[in-house]
């Protein structure tokens, strides 16, 4: 019995670890619009402040990240036109990973 119950165990937590864990690791700011983009005054080369929404809540673009150029476009769109988009920001660390069309 003992036997089955050590190789059951590592299967459970296995299984139960595994899965799409992609978009879970993202906080969503639904229908948001950027409201400043500035450079970082700390880190000029690494990252790029963005406020969102009326409260002004700071996040940051990598420069460094593979889609930086993508995001950014979307971002200077948000801003410029005050065009509204659905943004996802990496939990813990503020950095954005996601813009997003809205989906209607």
């Amino acid at each position: 019995m003992k036997i089955w119950t050590y190789l059951l165990l590592p299967f459970i937590m296995i299984t139960s670890c595994s899965g799409n864990s992609g978009s879970t690791n993202l906080t969503w700011y639904k229908n948001s619009t950027i409201t400043n983009i500035i450079e970082d005054p700390d880190k000029p080369d690494e990252v790029i402040r963005i406020a969102i929404g009326i409260s002004a809540q700071v996040f940051y673009l990598s420069k460094k990240s593979s889609d930086y150029d993508a995001l950014f476009e979307k971002a200077k769109q948000s801003f410029k036109r005050g065009k509204a988009y659905d943004i996802g920001i990496e939990n813990n660390t503020n950095i954005i990973r996601q813009i997003n069309d809205i989906k209607k």
